[in-house]
């Protein structure tokens, strides 16, 4: 009996150990399946982060190159290849072999060298990548190492952001430029009216009030020049912000008289005849008052200053299904090879009757931006000594539906 209790015990302890084992074994691959699950969690959210990331990046419109420490390229983004103007794989390239870049002085910029040169993030703004044909991108460039730690110098990597600021500058230089050559055209009336001035008040100190007539004259038209280059300042700045973009219907025969009464009694100081050619039925259109007048009013009075005698003559008409502008005389003229530039920005002819009347150079750079705003096109028609014709075509006004 004895016996078969022991018998007992140890089939008991056989089962007990046996069933402890399968809780073990089934303990531990319960324990692998979590890992396993929890791991494929994780890569899952790695490539959900990894790809938010790549989408960000490539929605950026800076280029982005990523490179390993010897400077080849693991990652980039859309603007990368746009910049390179390429959709082909730059993966696995080495940067030099990439990137040929200089400064404006032409001398070369090793971009690897420039990315090992410092631990520390730099940019520089000075970078010109050249382009087939002979063109050139200038750009912004970041160079910035990617630490291997807090505790060590050591680049793992390196990221270079590269930004085009080719527009940027050459705004900046043309902001520069006008400053520069403004700041000249107003030197000098202002030192001729400040000299002026400076006569009479010297010359109302000793009595000679018989001689002021000329030193007033003289500061008057230097007022007023200076008058003339604030008005076309106001307008081009006007012009550039889109002010009074606002279109209103205009009736352009109307227009005509307003303009003949405005400016007939200057041509007729020069002894001039101002004309008027306006035909019947010319109708209406429908644009920016303030730039419409603007351009016919810049036309006219250069028309009237070059002009030493003759006529004016203001012409609106139906021509080809659109409303025909013009401002004709029977001035100077203006030579080819200064009609190509006469609409450049402080351009005077060099024609020595052109030298002997004051002027900015701005007028007909304003009307060429105006022209612009109006959606037209200045024509120009001139010969030496015969004359010129300024000319553009506007779209007439729809009628009015009927209710």
């Amino acid at each position: 009996m004895q016996g078969g209790n022991l018998i007992y015990a140890i089939i008991i302890l056989l089962v007990i150990s046996w069933l402890m084992f399968l809780a073990v074994v089934v303990i531990a691959y319960r324990g692998r399946h979590q890992s396993r699950q929890e791991l494929r969690r994780s890569r899952s959210r790695e490539r959900l982060e990894r790809d938010r990331v790549l989408t960000l990046v490539n929605n950026l419109t800076d280029a982005i190159i990523s490179m390993d420490a010897h400077g080849i390229i693991g990652l980039y983004n859309a603007a990368a290849l746009s910049l390179l103007d390429t959709n082909a794989s730059i993966q696995g390239v080495h940067i030099d072999e990439l990137l040929n870049f200089e400064t404006n002085d032409k001398q070369p910029v090793p971009v690897f060298k420039e990315l090992r040169k410092s631990p520390a993030i730099r940019t520089r703004d000075d970078i010109i990548m050249p382009l087939e044909g002979g063109d050139r991108v200038r750009l912004s460039a970041t160079f910035a190492p990617v630490q291997g730690g807090s505790d060590t110098l050591t680049s793992d990597g390196y990221v270079l952001i590269l930004r085009d600021i080719t527009r940027v500058k050459s705004l900046e230089e043309e902001r520069d430029e006008f400053i520069s050559v403004i700041s000249h055209e107003l030197r000098t009336p202002i030192t001729i009216a400040e000299a002026s001035l400076s006569n009479v008040q010297l010359m109302m100190h000793r009595g000679m009030t018989d001689k002021l007539d000329d030193s007033l004259a003289e500061a008057h038209k230097q007022i007023m020049f200076l008058a003339r280059i604030v008005n076309d300042l106001s307008t081009l700045s006007r012009a550039e912000r889109g002010i009074a973009d606002e279109s209103e219907l205009i009736n352009v025969t109307e227009l005509a008289e307003k303009l003949r009464h405005e400016y007939e009694p200057q041509a007729t100081e020069k002894k001039l005849a101002f004309n008027l050619d306006v035909r019947a039925g010319v109708g209406n259109v429908n644009v920016s008052r303030l730039y419409l007048e603007e351009l016919l009013q810049n036309f006219i009075t250069n028309a009237i200053k070059y002009t030493q005698k003759g006529s004016v003559t203001l012409i609106m008409k139906r021509s080809a299904g659109k409303v025909y502008f013009g401002v004709k005389d029977t001035g100077i003229g203006i030579g080819r090879s200064d009609q190509k530039k006469i609409f450049d920005r402080f351009f005077r002819a060099e024609d020595y009757r052109t030298r002997e009347t004051s002027g900015t150079g701005l007028g007909l750079y304003v009307a060429a931006k105006l022209a612009r705003k109006l959606g037209c096109t200045i024509k120009l028609e001139s010969r030496l000594n015969h004359g010129s014709t300024f000319s553009f075509s506007l779209p007439p006004a729809k009628p009015a539906k009927k209710r």
